[in-house]
């Protein structure tokens, strides 16, 4: 692929500290979003470009999450167990546009929808859920600033897993690299990114997106 990475704390310079934002790598092709898996998925997955094998079930929601951090916050660096194997996934813009497009809270709330049953009935319709989550510092800290995490599952799943990647890499040995630098911010590397763009004001009003943020020169 490979990842383009920057300072850590170069990069958190230049990021809102609150608010709900995206925070992605991503190019006018494909953005990416990571995973992280038991060895048997996560090592079929990078070898075959696509998600599939004995162990790998598309009956069973799956969850994205476009920030680095947060990844590694949930995935414990890649220690936890089922979770060893890191994957940085490329897939289409396009598809990851579409998948906002799509995406329904996991928990109602009033301001979107006028009942706890339409709530509903907009989750029965949807095949994306999408959960706002403290985002956490490199040690796990919980931060002001909200992260985004997307659940696939039917249609948007089978998509996902074969259709949309554009490519697959594991990082796993790049994670392990850069655990070992918790101890000093100074000499952590992340992969760099920045506010994900969201032109649509419907999505992003169902979203419930802050405004969009104009980074610090």
């Amino acid at each position: 692929m490979p990842l383009i990475t920057t300072s850590y704390i170069e990069q958190k310079t230049k990021l809102p500290k609150i608010g709900r934002y995206i925070l992605a790598q991503f190019d006018d092709k494909g953005v990416i979003v990571y995973q992280a898996y038991r060895s048997e998925i996560g090592h079929f997955a990078a070898t075959h470009g696509y998600f599939g094998g004995d162990r790998f079930s598309l009956t069973r929601m799956s969850w994205i999450k476009p920030n680095f951090l947060w990844m590694m916050y949930r995935s414990g660096w890649g220690q936890k167990d089922g979770q060893d194997v890191v994957l940085a996934v490329k897939i289409k813009r396009e598809a990851f546009d579409l998948i906002l497009a799509n995406a329904v809270r996991s928990s109602y709330n009033p301001d979107l929808y006028p009942t706890e049953k339409d709530w509903k009935r907009a989750v029965s319709n949807s095949h994306v859920r999408l959960q706002w989550d403290p985002d956490h510092s490199p040690t796990g800290g919980k931060l002001e600033r909200k992260a985004i995490q997307l659940g696939l599952r039917g249609e948007m799943l089978e998509l996902y897993a074969r259709e949309w990647i554009i490519s697959i890499e594991d990082i796993s040995e790049f994670v392990w690299e850069q655990q070992q630098n918790l101890v000093d911010f100074d000499r952590l590397i992340v992969p760099s990114e920045t506010v994900y763009p969201v032109t649509d004001a419907k999505v992003a009003a169902q979203l419930q997106l802050s405004s969009y943020y104009i980074p610090a020169c």
